[in-house]
């Protein structure tokens, strides 16, 4: 792929899970002895992306010990620290700053989803899109909210959550343009719900992909995780 740097959303403080991980940083969720946030990092590596920015807010130093300057993966890992939460779009926005492509990956620190990567980026460079999600589909859209899409695959609306039946979902991994994260408003703010729906429009797609997904914000759903990585 040469010289894709991913952004790896790792602020979460994993409010839904203290049952299961008590007080860490929601990514450092321990999956049969090691972090969640491991597993995303072996994705990036067997899709040969080697440029991690871990995006950090609560008790950021707890991932910092662990993974240092990603050396000893053969990674290089720097760190965008939020002083006070700024939701997703505010970190991707802060993350960017240290992004030096014209495009890079995002990746949502709590959630794996199964898929070819450099298949996603090629098709973002292909439509010349300002941002390209990666959807899966779900026979239960209930607990997430979903997407449509146009006959071209661009995006035509969000819904929220609260619908029933079956749907395409955001997935959790976005390949974003530079310049797009750039122009994201300051503050604290949501690229799902204050960022996309206002700039529908404006060259944003959703790619469906088949793979395994999992979001570990739902107890039930890290406790499959464990599971399926045991096996």
């Amino acid at each position: 792929m040469g010289n894709m740097q991913a952004v790896i959303l790792a602020g979460g403080m994993g409010t839904r899970l203290k049952s299961v991980v008590s007080d860490m940083p929601k990514p450092m969720a321990p999956v049969n002895g090691k972090p969640f946030l491991e597993y995303l990092m072996r994705q990036l590596i067997r899709s040969n992306i080697r440029d991690v920015i871990l995006s950090v807010g609560y008790k950021w130093e707890v991932i910092r010990d662990y993974f240092g300057n990603g050396a000893d993966r053969g990674l290089n890992i720097q760190y965008a620290i939020e002083i006070e939460p700024l939701g997703t779009g505010g970190a991707i926005r802060e993350a960017s700053r240290l992004v030096t492509e014209d495009s890079f990956l995002v990746m949502n620190g709590d959630s794996f989803f199964d898929i070819d990567i450099c298949s996603l980026i090629q098709y973002h460079r292909a439509m010349q899109a300002n941002v390209t999600l990666a959807l899966v589909a779900m026979e239960n859209i209930s607990r997430y909210g979903n997407v449509e899409l146009d006959s071209n695959s661009e995006i035509i609306n969000f819904h929220e959550k609260k619908r029933v039946g079956q749907g395409l979902i955001n997935a959790g991994i976005y390949v974003l343009d530079s310049d797009f994260a750039h122009q994201i408003p300051h503050g604290s703010i949501s690229l799902e719900k204050d960022v996309l729906p206002r700039r529908i429009g404006e060259k944003i797609f959703g790619a469906a992909h088949k793979g395994y997904f999992i979001d570990i914000g739902i107890p039930e759903d890290y406790r499959s995780f464990c599971e399926a990585m045991r096996g």
